[in-house]
This record gives C-alpha cells, structure tokens and sequence, in this order.
C-alpha cells in the first residue's frame, strides 16, 4: 500500500548534478557519486511521495512507459526497504533499466498524477532517478545475474542490429531457449547507445556489465559483419530459423542550403561517433570541436548531445538553432492537457553548462574563407529569422521574415532528425521496401512481408525513444518464439502500431 499523503510531506528531490566547471573537463557522467547507503535512504524517501492514485497513469502504454513498468509496485518496494524486490519487480517488464534510467526523457513522469498541478503538489514523483537507483543498487549487490535458459529448443534466430531494440530481442529469445546471434556492422556492440550517446550520459561500463550477462546467459555477438555484404541472405535464411531486423533509422536528415559542401558542414553523427570513439580508447577525434566557433542546427536531443560535446572539447563558442518557436516553461493545457506529453522548454544538462540558444532562426547560407565566400573552410553562417507554417498537406514551410545576418561558424552540425531506415543490400536481399515513412512495415505480429523475418525498434517505428526500442524489441521477441513454437509465454507490452497519447 502506497503511502497516500507522502507527497504532502516529502519535497521533491532530483539527483545532484557535478559543477559545470568540474563535468565538462571530463567525460565521466553528469551527476555527483553518493555514498550507497546514503542514495538509498535518499531515494527510499521519493518514493513516499508516490500516492495511492487510482489509476497509475505512469504505466499506461499510451500516456504513460510503453513498457507498462509497474511503477507505483517498486515505488513501495523501494519506500519499504526492500531492494531486492523491487530489482525483480522492475526486472519484470523492463531488459534495461540502467540504460532507461539514464537516457529515457520519462514520460511516465509527465503522465504522472502528481503533475497535473505542479505548483500544489511539488511536481512529479522522481520515477526515473528512483528506477535508475534500483539497478545501480542490484548491480552492486550482485543479484544481477546471467539467466540462462534450462532447456534448449534447438531453434535458431539472428538480430540484425545491436541498439537496445536488438539486444531486448536477443535476451528474451535465449532465455526462452533458443539460439540467438547478434549482428552488428560497427567494431563494438551497442548501437547507438554506444557510437551515438555521449560517455557524460552513459558510461560506457554500464553497457558493457550488461553485454557481460548475456554473453553468460549464452547469446552470442559478431561485429564488423553487416548482414546482406558479409554475410549473405541466401546463408542468413540458410542458418537461421528466424531473423529479425533491429537496424535502426539512422539515415539523416539533411538541408541543402547554399554552401553545404564546405569543409566543416557535417551531420551530428559525424561529429558523435569518433567523439565516443576516442572515450573508447581509439585516438584523438578526427572532429574535435576544440578552437572553435560551433553553430548546432536542430533543437532535439541529438542537438543537445552535440552540444555536451563540443563544450567537452574546448569550444571558443557554441550556438544552437531552432526553428520553431520557444516553448513555454509550464505545461499549456489547451495544446498538450495531461496526461499527453508536454509541450514545453527542456533544458539538458549541457545547456547549463554554456552556450545560446536561438529560436525561430534558420540558416541561410554557409560560406567559405575563399574570395568569393563558395569555397574552402566554412568561416561563417548567414541566419534569418523565420515563420514557420505548414500547408494543406501538412508539410513544414519555413518562411525568413527577418534580414539576414552573419555569425562566426568554423564547425556546423546539423541535428536536424532522420528520415529512417538506411538503403542498405540486407532489405534488397529480402526483397523489403520502405514505407513513405522510410521504415520497415510488418504485420499484427511483427513479422515483415518476408516469411520468418521480424522487424522492431526504430526501423519499423522511426526514430523514437529508447523505451519505445526495448518494448517493442520484447514484443517482436514474443512473436518470433510463437512463430517457431506455436506459442509464447513472452511478454508482449505493446503491439505494431501503437502510438504514445501524445502524438495520436
């Protein structure tokens, strides 16, 4: 039983944040270490303030976690002491929590009752930290352990793909017995929790202790292999009794203004991915942000990892646009009404470490350090401000109503989204095309137009959030055990072509 008035009694408390002087002369993650106990004590305290509601909201698939995270039953687990039941609890529903606890923007939070009015009852219950704080304190307890399976179908399924859709996929099919391999193009396994989250978010440690457990557990992992070249699909469907794509949506979006083929005009994951890999030991980055003037274009996460990053490196300066407008602080009820997802401004940690931002500009034009100002290094970048509309069909118009004006600009990023599934030789192989979308159709039961091939994640989805990925890597991994066995007791938390409330 919940404590009902806990929420009256306890101030709300989020994790305490290392000074900026301090994080952004290291890579290590943003917030302060706290002696166990003490964390424990702290957190045991927040989760009195999660009341005995009704309706749990913060667990709803539409509103609330997509993972259906039974919130309110670890919330009291922690609040009563016992840790160790609320690992199991939280383990339940959820692969990852170490990595959900870290980078997931917790809608459960936002759908939480005790958001409804912040000012009245101090904001939401802190579910994230308190999440986070269960499977740090299993892991330094040791009760995570490898679950091997008792028995062994005989039956063999390959992932394609190693981001936390392809992994949620991988764990659920070897603990159901089958034989699992995960294929993965890049030189480490991860995805883009690896390559394309920062190390201040996500230490790297904490994806290679759970990588660790599944290798115990018996799934096996080939990187450098991208399946459809190295490994063909006629030997794919050769030796595999399932396949299921966890490819992503990495193919980016571009903008093709005048000057975008100057040297110092790049993608954010260009800038991310040797970043990572010079935390992962491999050399110094081949686009450091160090000297220079960084202009970010793109408001979103991504943005705001570019942005961590470039302060990490030594930027003289660095600026992020956003074309849309500046949403407001507090939660405007007539454009996003609780429970939905709110429509307002999100600082990242990286914005309290320096750097402006600009709303409702766009680029113009890049231009260059020749003597015309179309070629050589790009030295500057001409902004407008902007209106932005959409027209009947609803596609984006962007409109400059303002004169232009010019900002130094040695290093350009542009963080402006994706467009979906990569072209790549496997989906040609299977003879799969893309949705107008840009991602990979499937059925009611996740299976794609290809027999015996299985989609999930961003690839079938788009870009999304990471509790998106690991849910639907569960139920693609309940759909794949049923086809090869006739049924499944996996759990399937969410179905092809379920939406956040949100966005409905």
């Amino acid at each position: 039983m919940a404590d009902p008035t806990g929420f009256l009694k306890v101030t709300k408390r989020e994790a305490a944040k290392r000074s900026v002087d301090e994080r952004v002369g290291d890579w290590r993650e943003v917030y302060e270490s706290q002696e166990p106990r003490k964390r424990a004590a702290e957190v045991s305290q927040q989760a009195r303030r999660c009341m005995d509601c009704g309706i749990p909201f913060c667990h709803s698939g539409t509103a609330g976690c997509p993972l259906g995270n039974l919130i309110p039953e670890w919330n009291d687990l922690v609040r009563r002491g016992r840790w160790d039941a609320a690992s199991d609890r939280l383990h339940a529903t959820n692969n990852f929590p170490e990595f959900t606890g870290r980078l997931c923007p917790a809608p459960c939070e936002a759908a939480c009752v005790l958001s409804i009015s912040d000012e009245q009852t101090g904001g939401s219950v802190t579910i994230k930290r308190i999440e986070q704080t269960i499977v740090d304190q299993a892991w330094l307890a040791g009760t995570v352990e490898p679950q091997p399976s008792a028995i062994s179908t005989g039956k063999s399924v390959a992932v394609v793909g190693s981001g936390p859709a392809g992994l949620a996929a991988a764990q659920q099919l070897t603990r159901a017995g089958h034989h699992v391999t995960v294929y993965e193009r890049d030189d480490r396994i991860g995805g883009l929790m690896r390559y394309g989250i920062p190390e201040y978010k996500l230490e790297k440690s904490t994806l290679n202790q759970r990588l660790t457990q599944m290798r115990a557990e018996g799934t096996r992992f080939v990187t450098d292999c991208e399946v459809g070249v190295d490994l063909t699909v006629d030997r794919l469907r050769a030796e595999y009794d399932a396949v299921v794509l966890a490819v992503g949506a990495l193919r980016a979006r571009d903008n093709q203004v005048e000057g975008r083929h100057l040297d110092g005009v790049h993608l954010a994951m260009e800038h991310l991915v040797p970043a990572n890999k010079e935390c992962e030991g491999d050399g110094a980055s081949e686009l450091s942000a160090a000297g220079k003037h960084v202009v970010i274009i793109g408001g979103g996460d991504t943005g705001a990892d570019c942005l961590g990053t470039a302060h990490r490196q030594g930027a003289i300066s660095v600026t992020q646009l956003d074309y849309n407008p500046e949403p407001p602080e507090l939660r405007d009820e007539s454009v996003s009404p609780w429970p939905t997802w709110p429509l307002v401004l999100r600082t990242s940690p990286a914005h309290a470490e320096g750097g402006a931002r600009r709303f409702e500009v766009a680029v113009q034009r890049f231009i260059g350090d020749g003597a015309d100002g179309t070629t050589g290094n790009l030295r500057a970048m001409e902004i407008a401000e902007v209106k932005v509309e959409r027209d009947e069909n609803g596609r984006r118009i962007i409109t400059p109503v303002g004169e232009a004006m010019e900002i130094p600009c040695d290093l350009a990023l542009l963080a402006i989204g994706f467009e979906g599934v990569e072209h790549m030789a496997l989906l040609d192989g299977l003879d799969l095309s893309l949705t107008r979308r840009g991602t990979v159709s499937c059925g009611s039961d996740w299976q794609t137009d290809a027999p015996g091939v299985f989609v999930c994640g961003d690839a079938h989805r788009g870009a999304s959030l990471i509790v998106w990925a690991i849910a639907e890597g569960r139920s693609a991994a309940h759909a794949v055990d049923a086809f090869l066995m006739g049924e499944s007791d996996l759990p399937a938390p969410v179905r092809p072509g379920t939406l956040p409330l949100a966005v409905v």
